[in-house]
C-alpha cells in the first residue's frame, strides 16, 4: 500500500481538528476564576487571568486559521497526517491547564516555562503536520505555502525560545510576553499575506 493512499477524507480530519480545538477553547473560559468581589476591583484582580485566557484563545485561533488556510489545496490525507494531527491536538489539550497555571502564577518562571514548552511542542507538531500534508500532496502550491510558513515559524519559535530562557533566568513573564509579541507581530500579520 502506497504511503500516500487516502486513509481518511480530508473533511473528516478537518472536522475532527475543529471539534477538538473548539472544545479546548471552550474549556479555557470555563477555567477562569470567579471574582472574589463582584465589582470593578474584583474584576481588576483577575486581570492576569483575562490576559492569559485571551493570549491562549487567540493563539489557538491563529493556529486554527493557519491549519485551514491551505485546506482547499489538500487532496489527500495520509496516516502520518492523521497521527501528526493527533499529536498536535494532544499538546493543544494541555492549553487550558497551562493557561490556568500562568493565570494564577503569572510571575512564576517555572509555570511560564511549562506554558512555553507546551506552545513550542504544539508549534513543532504543527510543522510536522504541514510536512505530512506536503508529503501526501506534493504540489508546488503546497510546497511554496509550507516554505513560507516554516520561514516565519522559525522566527516565531526563536522569539519564544528567548522568552523561555528569560522565564527560567531573569524575567519570569518572558514566555507570556514572547507569545504575545509573536502573535501580534509575526503570526497574525503573516495570515494576511
Amino acid at each position: 500500500m502506497n504511503k500516500n493512499n487516502i486513509v481518511m477524507d480530508k473533511e473528516r480530519l478537518g472536522a475532527f481538528i475543529d471539534a477538538v480545538l473548539a472544545i479546548i477553547m471552550t474549556i479555557l473560559i470555563l477555567e477562569l476564576e470567579k471574582p472574589k468581589s463582584f465589582d470593578w476591583q474584583g474584576l481588576w484582580e483577575l486581570r492576569m487571568n483575562f490576559f492569559a485566557y485571551g493570549l491562549s484563545f487567540f493563539w489557538l485561533g491563529a493556529m486554527w486559521v493557519n491549519l485551514h488556510a491551505s485546506s482547499h489545496l489538500i487532496k489527500k490525507v495520509s496516516q502520518k497526517t492523521v497521527w501528526s494531527a493527533i499529536v498536535m491536538l494532544f499538546f493543544s489539550s494541555f492549553f487550558p491547564y497551562t493557561t490556568q497555571l500562568i493565570a494564577t502564577h503569572f510571575n512564576n518562571g517555572v509555570m511560564q516555562a511549562f506554558y512555553g514548552i507546551i506552545v513550542l511542542l504544539i508549534s513543532l507538531s504543527v510543522i510536522c503536520y504541514y510536512r505530512t500534508l506536503e508529503e501526501a500532496n506534493p504540489t508546488e502550491a503546497i510546497r511554496a505555502l509550507n516554505l513560507g510558513r516554516i520561514s516565519w515559524m522559525k522566527w516565531d519559535m526563536g522569539i519564544k525560545l528567548i522568552g523561555l530562557f528569560l522565564s527560567l533566568t531573569i524575567f519570569p513573564a518572558g514566555v507570556g510576553l514572547s507569545v504575545l509579541i509573536t502573535l501580534l507581530v509575526i503570526v497574525i500579520p503573516n495570515q494576511f499575506r
